[in-house]
């Protein structure tokens, strides 16, 4: 016998059957609404690793990313906005600094949906963000090149580097604002309907309150890493919705691979030391990468001609795989995927 699934697990499920599943292609042309955020809001899922005395569910990382396939994998860019949201929510976790109290409960029970602009601290040596202390707080200034779910976020969590070379965190109000200016929606292949921007920051200051996280950059970076060699739930699960498109021929020795890499990756993930095993990480990431490659390719085969049309699945979910190739990518990660790809080992 087996256990019934997590409760959220469940209503993840729910979720993406009776709502983003049917409107993905439509969601894919037109954009994200509010009311499915809305609808991931009202599920409890925003705070399925959030602690319970603030309105979260705690669950263990094994539902977490259970959540994420299912969602990834039913709307990609329903679940692309919403799962920058657990970042600012960890982090909260572990500061003891006051705006925990403002902020943890609203985003653990879904009151609130935050963004993140931290990616650019991967950048480093160069520091497309300056942090400067001014007037009893902090001011920002320079570009944030990706920031997700412009007009559909409250809050932000946003990062820079100072003069005495820290990662530094603070939280503002996700809108144009003094010292903060949106591009207009940026264009991509796959995805747009996430609303994208780029935020130019000319002097944003924000009180010291706001400040989530100070830490010394090296330190940051060296906990950050691991992340980037993992393999992503939402690579998995677009796999799987490509799979569901093939006969069983097909799909069935793709997806026996695939539940072998989800095993072992997994595994690494629940590892008590994150800093262990990084190229068996990063090798099982590649061969996730592949089988996901060849999985959403095999199903725009399987659909012909009409597999071109913007109403496909298929060529949706293709297009998906390819912004899941980059997402959250490092040069770490990238060196290692092209040697894969090239033959070589690395």
């Amino acid at each position: 016998m087996t256990s019934p699934p997590h409760p959220l697990v469940t209503r993840a499920r729910r979720l993406a059957d009776d709502l983003l599943a049917p409107q993905a292609e439509r969601v894919d042309q037109e954009g994200v609404p509010a009311s499915h955020l809305d609808a991931v809001k009202r599920s409890g899922l925003l705070g399925v690793s959030a602690p319970v005395a603030y309105g979260g569910s705690a669950a263990p990382g094994a539902v977490a990313r259970a959540t994420a396939e299912i969602l990834a994998g039913a709307c990609c860019s329903t679940w692309f906005v919403q799962t920058q949201h657990h970042t600012p929510v960890l982090t909260l976790t572990k500061s003891e600094l006051p705006v925990r109290e403002r902020l943890l409960g609203p985003l653990s029970s879904g009151e609130l949906l935050s963004g993140v602009a931290y990616a650019h601290l991967r950048a480093h040596p160069r520091i497309p963000v300056r942090v400067t202390r001014e007037r009893g707080g902090r001011r920002f200034d320079g570009t944030v090149p990706w920031y997700t779910g412009w007009g559909l976020n409250d809050v932000m969590l946003l990062a820079g580097v100072t003069d005495a070379d820290e990662a530094l965190f603070a939280f503002t109000e996700a809108r144009e604002q003094p010292g903060l200016r949106p591009s207009s929606l940026i264009r991509l292949a796959a995805l747009t309907a996430s609303r994208t921007v780029s935020l130019e920051l000319d002097g944003l200051w924000l009180p010291e309150e706001a400040v989530v996280l100070r830490v010394p950059y090296g330190e940051w970076a060296a906990a950050d890493r691991p992340k980037a060699t993992n393999t992503s739930p939402a690579v998995l699960g677009v796999a799987e919705s490509a799979l569901a498109l093939l006969d069983e021929d097909t799909a069935g020795p793709l997806r026996t691979r695939l539940a072998e890499i989800r095993r072992r990756a997994y595994a690494l993930a629940d590892h008590p030391v994150p800093h262990e095993h990084l190229a068996e990480r990063l090798a099982l990431r590649t061969r996730a990468y592949e089988v996901m490659s060849t999985a959403t390719t095999a199903a725009v085969v399987a659909g012909g001609g009409r597999a071109l049309a913007l109403t496909s699945r298929a060529q949706r979910l293709a297009r998906e795989g390819l912004f899941l190739l980059v997402q959250g990518q490092t040069a770490e990660s990238r060196h290692a995927h092209l040697n894969a790809l090239a033959g070589r080992a690395t």
